[in-house]
């Protein structure tokens, strides 16, 4: 008797499936805390304040005149810093742990300090919008060469010491990039191209080095909020550092895998910092 011709679709059902490790979501890699204020000598949930001096300016006197100081050199608080307290979770069953072929406890983990350091990232280029020293552009209007310059040109006039690092998201730095007239020389710098701030170093514009981040805000109207600051503009103010606890769940047969931070950040020196609002839509 004559078998009919047996195919592959015939005995799908009995072939194992081929599985290559799972891969983990998109994330952008921390970069503001390399740029800004950063403190790690804080102890538990007190507020950290910056106080500042007035300034103190010469005035013109009579030969016999009794001079009396017209400002006193007292302190005004200029900026507070309050903790707060961020967690994470998995829960991964016994189940889970017994079947699947990768190692979900060991991938759980490295997702999870991967959402923290995005969330760090985010919440602290969140703060250039708080920034007083000035705001260049405006919402919905396109990216130039000339809102980068005017930020410059603010900066220098605010006579905010160097150095200076311009945060913008990789649409904002496109459109500029696309206009005709190139009001710019960009300058790459070799060394510190082959350095770990190479992954977001994107040239050096009117003397003021430039990264490109796309945890940079953008507001519901695709518009950016980049900007041009000093280090002390910023602050992270470190309290405890990323923790990653289990915790056994008999009931739930279970693991679950606690993380968490406490850390406070804000403007530090408001003024040493000029925001550039400009569209930030999908570039094609």
């Amino acid at each position: 008797m004559t078998v009919g011709l047996s195919r592959v679709t015939d005995l799908n059902s009995y072939f194992n499936n081929i599985y290559e490790d799972a891969v983990f979501a998109l994330r952008e890699t921390n970069l503001a805390t390399r740029l800004v204020r950063t403190f790690t000598d804080g102890q538990g949930d007190q507020t950290r304040s910056l106080t500042e001096y007035p300034t103190i300016t010469p005035v013109s006197v009579a030969e016999t005149e009794d001079f009396t100081a017209p400002t006193q050199f007292n302190k005004s608080l200029l900026a507070t810093l309050t903790p707060a307290e961020a967690m994470s979770q998995a829960i991964i069953t016994d189940r889970r742990l017994e079947t699947d072929p990768q190692n979900a406890r060991q991938d759980a983990s490295v997702e999870l300090a991967a959402g923290f350091s995005e969330y760090v990232d985010d919440a602290l280029f969140g703060d250039i919008s708080s920034l007083t020293g000035g705001t260049v552009g405006a919402a919905g209007s396109t990216m130039t060469w000339g809102y980068f310059a005017a930020a410059v040109s603010i900066m220098r006039a605010n006579k905010v010491p160097p150095p200076w690092y311009a945060v913008l998201h990789p649409y904002q730095y496109h459109y500029m990039a696309e206009t005709a007239s190139v009001g710019a020389t960009v300058t790459n710098s070799p060394q510190f191209q082959d350095e770990v701030m190479g992954r977001w170093y994107a040239g050096t514009i009117y003397g003021v080095p430039v990264f490109l981040s796309a945890n940079v805000t953008v507001d519901s109207e695709d518009d950016a909020y980049g900007g041009i600051f000093a280090p002390m503009a910023l602050a992270f103010d470190l309290r405890r550092d990323f923790r990653l606890e289990p915790e056994r769940d008999a009931s739930k047969r279970a693991w679950e895998l606690n993380a968490t931070m406490l850390y406070a950040h804000g403007v530090w020196r408001p003024t040493w910092g000029v925001q550039i609002i400009a569209d930030a839509q999908t570039v094609s």
